[in-house]
């Protein structure tokens, strides 16, 4: 089974191209900076990130022209693509994608506009009173203790 469940900010904004045959095809390519669980860097305490080269095809591939853009966070499943090329020099290179099948949304476009780079900042949540605007459900004061992810 080759299955890839992704969660990351986008370090740019997805280069699209659109294929030169008779039914013109969309392709999106974009890089996650995916953050390495537990891992920190010995220099400066500062999370460590893989950086995976995502490409999206047809409709998905669209869909990132049109709404993605550098350090938004989201999360992607697909499928690894392995391959090489020769290039100019003569010299083979080996290549590891992934191919996009499905991207989420993981955080509010206010959130995501507050980010700023590749980590969010630490008040980059909406407040409540804003929040409800945004389509989320107010969240009373007082409930956090009973909320089942503290």
């Amino acid at each position: 089974m080759n299955r890839v469940i992704l969660m990351g900010r986008l370090t740019r904004d997805p280069e699209i191209r659109y294929s030169q045959n008779d039914q013109s095809m969309a392709i999106a390519r974009y890089t996650l900076a995916v953050d390495r669980r537990g891992r920190r860097d010995n220099n400066d305490g500062q999370q460590t990130a893989d950086f995976i080269g995502c490409v999206a095809f047809r409709q998905q591939a669209e869909f990132a022209e049109k709404y993605l853009r550098k350090g938004m966070k989201i999360a992607i499943t697909g499928r690894i693509q392995t391959g090489s090329y020769t290039n100019r020099d003569g010299q083979k290179v080996y290549t590891t994608d992934v191919i996009v099948e499905d991207h989420e949304f993981c955080e509010s476009k206010n959130a995501s506009a507050n980010a700023g780079g590749f980590a969010p900042a630490a008040d980059s949540r909406p407040a409540p009173s804003s929040a409800v605007s945004d389509g989320f459900m107010n969240i009373p004061d007082g409930i956090d203790e009973e909320l089942p992810w503290n």
